[in-house]
């Protein structure tokens, strides 16, 4: 049997987190079965987990290796999780482990006994079958807790940078920056001769940030947070940028520092403001509140949505494989990941550790381990 953590949201709101016993997978021809043993907490993983549930309503029950944890959904965000009521999902973007059977296939056979990546939902179980294709076979010096963040951190990272590049700006501005996914973003633009201004909230972010090379950071809870934004909008021609945290004044501060660092330099004045587009894509939602804005940014300008997979595929599959090629050979440097605390399915549902990584805090990110305390 392999265990496997599940989220369901019941018609009456409540939320229950449990494990359960599912069969032991047996792959087909084309794919492979994968011991996982790691397999990150991200944002968007627990987007599932939680839902829109409030998480100071939780309370645990069930037994010392059966726990259940369950939470209410607000009655106001209840219509917003209608598609997915009762229905007991799996969770778990993204991890790694060792393949542990194969099917008959050249490419299955080929990844027997390997340590690999993989990504394609339900990693928070022991095991995992996955169609080869959806494997990336890590160097033989890898641990699968070196591969556990191989896919949706490196290649958002990265595909922020394609981005920049497919729409013709020349520097990025990213928020809450001082993540794992900022710090990756850091050391790509670093490497790469990219200008990028990093948005933080936190004197420990500015300085961590600051200590692995960042040049232009900018702490938002400073008194002098727009001119600082807006001298390193001016510096680096910055038009672009991506926000993790959605609600709130940011994105419309980030364009209005825009608009300011553009007609500093302006040749002549227009009521429409400067014709140069400025673009913020929301790519997150740590802030729950709505997105606020003063129209001070003048005509040219775009606010969105961003995501990665949909982007990917406009990518294609060549240039989504130069992305992936780019994350193995850079995996110990440039795309290492580091975590606070490994916890096993059952450790993950403890209301202790629930209120840490929950909080979805910079520095505080979970590497679970499907079979940390299990019998292989």
């Amino acid at each position: 049997m392999a265990l496997q953590l599940r989220s369901l949201i019941r018609s009456n709101g409540e939320l229950e987190l449990s494990l359960h016993d599912d069969p032991m997978p047996e792959p087909q021809a084309h794919e492979v079965v994968i011991r996982v043993e790691a397999s990150p907490m991200n944002p968007s993983d627990l987007g599932l987990l939680f839902g829109a549930a409030d998480m100071t309503t939780a309370v645990a029950s069930g037994t010392a290796d059966r726990p259940v944890v369950t939470a209410m959904v607000p009655e106001r965000a209840r219509a917003s999780m209608a598609a997915r009521l009762d229905q007991s999902m799996p969770v778990g973007n993204e991890g790694a482990g060792v393949v542990v059977k194969a099917g008959s296939s050249p490419a299955a056979q080929a990844l027997l006994g390997k340590t690999v990546a993989a990504i394609g939902g339900a990693m928070y179980s022991q095991y995992r079958c996955l169609a080869a294709a959806q494997c990336l076979e890590l160097p033989a010096d890898a641990t699968p807790a070196d591969g556990a963040s191989c896919f949706v951190n490196p290649l958002t990272s990265l595909s922020m940078v394609e981005t920049m590049r497919m729409e013709g700006h020349k520097a990025l501005v990213h928020t809450a920056a001082a993540s794992n996914l900022g710090q990756m973003l850091n050391k790509i633009c670093q490497k790469d001769g990219i200008d990028l201004v990093n948005i933080v909230r936190k004197p420990e972010q500015e300085a961590l940030l600051r200590s692995i090379g960042a040049k232009y950071v900018c702490n938002a809870s400073s008194p002098e947070f727009l001119d600082q934004l807006t001298d390193a909008l001016v510096a680096t021609g910055a038009t672009l940028a991506f926000d993790a945290t959605g609600g709130g004044k940011l994105a419309g501060q980030i364009l209005g520092c825009m608009e300011a660092a553009l007609n500093r330099t302006a040749k002549e004045y227009s009521r429409y403001g400067s014709t140069t587009h400025k673009q913020v894509y929301i790519y997150g939602g740590l802030d729950r509140s709505p997105t606020e804005f003063v129209r001070n940014f003048g005509m040219a300008w775009g606010m969105g949505g961003w995501l990665l997979f949909p982007f990917l595929q406009k990518l294609g599959d060549e240039g989504t494989q130069r992305l992936r090629s780019r994350v193995v050979a850079e995996l110990k440097t440039t795309f290492a990941s580091h975590y606070t605390r490994e916890v096993s399915l059952v450790e993950a549902l403890q209301l202790d550790a629930i209120g840490v990584y929950g909080k979805q805090a910079t520095g505080e990110k979970f590497l679970l381990n499907p079979n940390k305390g299990l019998a292989a």
